[in-house]
């Protein structure tokens, strides 16, 4: 009887941490972070993409399913247009 008390007694303990602390979720948005924002998961080589990616798999199946069902986006930023005379067009603040 004393041992099913102290059972019950510790995992009541356990979930209450688990619930307070989140773990999963914390996971999850670590994996989402480092997914999300090109860092240092990418420099980290193959084995690091591999866990930050199989955990954001894990901890987020839907949000995986459509970011690998997604085309492709072109990121390149195309250069400024240089205006060469940028002096007499600019705006001196003052009202016309």
């Amino acid at each position: 009887m004393g041992v099913v008390v102290l059972v019950a007694v510790v995992a009541l303990a356990a979930g209450y941490l688990l619930g307070r602390l989140r773990p999963w979720s914390r996971l999850g948005d670590w994996a989402a972070g480092q997914v999300r924002f090109t860092g240092a998961w990418v420099r980290g080589g193959a084995g690091r993409q591999a866990v930050v990616v199989l955990v954001h798999v894990v901890t987020a199946p839907r949000t995986s399913w459509r970011v690998m069902c997604a085309p492709a986006t072109e990121t390149r930023v195309s250069a400024p247009v240089r205006d060469p005379d940028w002096v007499a067009n600019r705006s001196r603040g003052e009202p016309e």
